[in-house]
């Protein structure tokens, strides 16, 4: 690919929204003001039906109405970063309100375009992050992210690398919506065969966790994975993380378990089901190993009368619930007690085992989409790599 032009420093293509500290009076000749709001405001304007986007510093997405907006209203084409918290890069064309994000523009347009600029951005994104500092929320030092360069080709060229760009966005966010879909059909299927577990609409019997199974926290003395005496032992160690990003089945580990003193029987079987009771509240998987994990994670095994991946799936109408009850502190997290009192449904066994098999059957669809939609990630990755890695 011929560049027209080649490692250019950011200040010298780009306009921003603010005058930073520290930088050089003639890297910000000139700024674009814009109207911002705290994340209450925010969610005060969002509506179901709306036409404007609103630009959140974290991943939400929401949307809102010119009405609503008013005098806060925005427009132009912009690519924007939040001023705190993680890195993400985003860009929108159009109206939008904004919260406490730096946002740019390209000078030139003619030379270089915002969706390339958006896309170099998102490519270095690795970069950008190493800009952000501070000791509990970081924030960028912009001296440094518009110091970094940027090579782009022609305008032409530049479309064609967007689009390629566009299009695979587009085919990932597909694919996500399927697979949500298919969890959306799990759960209505659900609903449908046993009714509303919150309220148990159909009066089904309950019964508690301890009622119900094996039931009890993992082992209280735990270290951090990265500790070098939980290296090399014969123990698979999960975490909350584990658990929360599994979907539901845990299927790999971080690190294994050697602390002196750690016995056979502290070990959860491969089909347990695990439950967080800190930080990610409530997620809950299904273990594919034997394993063992800390006390913030209550393992779970059914007796005669349910099944593990029911409960799994039961969970997920609580897991909000009980998030939303967790006291507020640095970690939120629920006792082991609050879950133990937890009325669960409990419908005839070949009920449930008949529902198990039509979750079997909608793994199968999801299996195929997730496939797809990380072959789709993977070229989308080597192309960012190829462009601006």
């Amino acid at each position: 690919m011929r560049y027209i032009a080649k490692d250019i420093p950011l200040w010298q293509v780009t306009i921003w929204d603010k005058k930073f500290n520290n930088v050089d009076k003639k890297w910000q000749p000139k700024t674009i003001k814009y109207k911002y709001l705290l994340s209450d405001e925010l969610d005060s304007l969002r509506v179901d039906d709306g036409d404007v986007r609103i630009l959140y510093t974290g991943k939400d997405v929401g949307f809102t109405t010119e009405e609503l907006a008013g005098d806060r209203l925005s427009e132009g084409e912009i690519i924007s970063i939040p001023w705190g918290g993680i890195p993400t890069v985003k860009y929108h064309k159009g109206k939008f309100v904004t919260g406490d994000n730096r946002i740019a523009t390209s000078k030139d347009i003619d030379k270089l375009t915002n969706k390339y600029l958006y896309y170099f951005m998102r490519g270095n994104i690795h970069e950008i992050a190493s800009y952000y500092r501070g000791a509990s929320l970081k924030h960028p030092c912009m001296k440094d992210i518009l110091k970094m360069t940027i090579s782009y080709p022609s305008v032409q060229e530049q479309d064609k690398i967007c689009g390629q760009f566009d299009v695979l966005e587009q085919i990932i966010e597909v694919r996500k919506q399927e697979l949500q879909l298919l969890d959306d059909l799990i759960k209505a299927r659900f609903v449908e065969m046993f009714g509303d577990p919150v309220s148990n609409s159909n009066g089904l019997p309950e019964s508690t966790l301890p009622e119900l199974g094996e039931f009890g926290r993992g082992i209280s003395k735990h270290r951090p994975r990265n500790d070098p005496k939980l290296l090399g032992g014969d123990y698979p160690l999960i975490q909350t993380g584990d658990v929360a990003n599994a979907g539901l089945y845990i299927t790999s580990y971080s690190s294994t378990y050697s602390e002196l003193g750690l016995k056979q029987s502290k070990m959860w079987d491969n089909g347990t089901l695990c439950i967080t009771i800190a930080a990610n509240i409530a997620k809950t998987s299904i273990l594919k190993f034997d394993a063992c994990f800390p006390d913030s994670i209550v393992g779970f095994n059914a007796n005669e009368k349910t099944n593990n991946i029911f409960i799994h799936y039961w969970f997920s109408f609580f897991q909000a619930i009980l998030e939303s009850q967790a006291p507020e502190s640095a970690q939120k997290n629920i006792n082991l007690k609050t879950l133990s009192e937890l009325k669960v449904i409990v419908p005839v066994k070949d009920k449930q085992d008949k529902f198990v098999e039509f979750i079997k059957q909608v793994d199968k669809s999801k299996v195929a989409v997730q496939k797809a939609l990380d072959e789709t990630q993977m070229l989308f990755d080597s192309l960012m790599q190829k462009y601006f890695g």
